[in-house]
């Protein structure tokens, strides 16, 4: 099992970090958790091709979670030669209306640029050269809102998702749990710390927990009441036992200097595991919590 972190930033982009997306890669199938800006950029850099993934699971639909949605799903059906596996995309409300906004024949923002890939002689030729046998199809995707119980499965792994906390009642938020024999992995998403996180992440291996800031400098903010501070991650980490914490969509301010250290003292003075500080395009080879730094492969 593979762990993939393409986007560990926030919506304030910076040299190294810009929003979020996660790939896991069990065995032969990838699973790509939201799809932040340059998602499908990033997976080219990271080894991975958008005609890999066939499941795609949204934690919420702030932008920095889901603004690459577009580019994702239509260039994983203009690189295609038609023969791969439908895509799966599950999330909280409104997964289903993005996907029809995107893609639908009379009001999806871009069916004029599929419908000319379908028809003009210059696209359809660059599809027979990939090896598309013609008529060119058009894209179709299997989008579903979902909430809290158990959502997808597939060949040896299965995704369970539960209610987090970040900025209800205006966005729904769900934590993503994957399970499978190779390990079990929590993506919580944007949340502050709340049981049905805690419950969801019992005695996983890895946890990927947001982290945007070092806990004693918003305690008392809005901040900390929509967000995991680095305090509030370590203990949720610790509250549920996770073998191993990755914490992720780090602030700027935690680019400031001695920011981080301090973050990472918050969290060794309460969390009892393994530590790992997220960043872009880290790969790491991951099995019942055993994590190491996987080299960067080229496609």
């Amino acid at each position: 099992m593979r762990i993939h972190v393409l986007g560990a930033g926030t919506p304030t982009p910076t040299p190294d970090r810009y929003g979020s997306a996660y790939v896991l890669e069990i065995g032969d199938q990838r699973l790509l958790f939201d799809c932040g800006p340059a998602t499908t950029h990033k997976l080219v850099k990271a080894g991975l091709l958008p005609t890999q993934i066939d499941h795609l699971f949204f934690t919420h639909h702030h932008f920095d979670h889901d603004v690459d949605y577009p580019a994702f799903l239509l260039t994983r059906w203009d690189q295609s030669i038609g023969g791969e596996p439908l895509l799966r995309v599950f999330g909280p409300a409104p997964t289903e209306k993005l996907t029809r906004g995107i893609l639908d024949e009379k009001e999806g923002l871009f069916a004029h640029d599929w419908i000319a890939r379908v028809n003009h002689p210059l696209s359809l030729n660059a599809y027979r050269r990939r090896g598309g046998v013609l008529p060119r199809r058009p894209p179709v995707v299997e989008a579903r809102d979902v909430g809290p119980g158990r959502i997808a499965s597939g060949k040896d792994w299965e995704v369970t998702a539960a209610r987090a906390e970040h900025v209800q009642p205006w966005l729904d938020s769900l934590a993503h749990r994957i399970d499978s024999p190779a390990g079990s992995v929590v993506v919580t998403g944007d949340t502050r710390p709340c049981a049905g996180v805690v419950d969801l992440a019992r005695d996983v291996d890895v946890m990927i927990c947001v982290c945007v800031f070092v806990q004693e400098d918003i305690d008392g903010t809005p901040e900390a009441d929509a967000m995991c501070g680095s305090t509030a991650a370590a203990r949720m980490a610790q509250e549920a036992g996770a073998r191993t914490l990755i914490l992720v969509h780090q602030s700027t301010s935690l680019e400031e200097p001695g920011n981080m250290e301090r973050a990472l003292r918050d969290v060794g003075r309460v969390y009892e595991g393994r530590v790992v500080w997220g960043r872009e395009l880290m790969a790491l080879d991951a099995s019942r919590g055993d994590l190491r730094v996987h080299r960067r492969r080229r496609v």
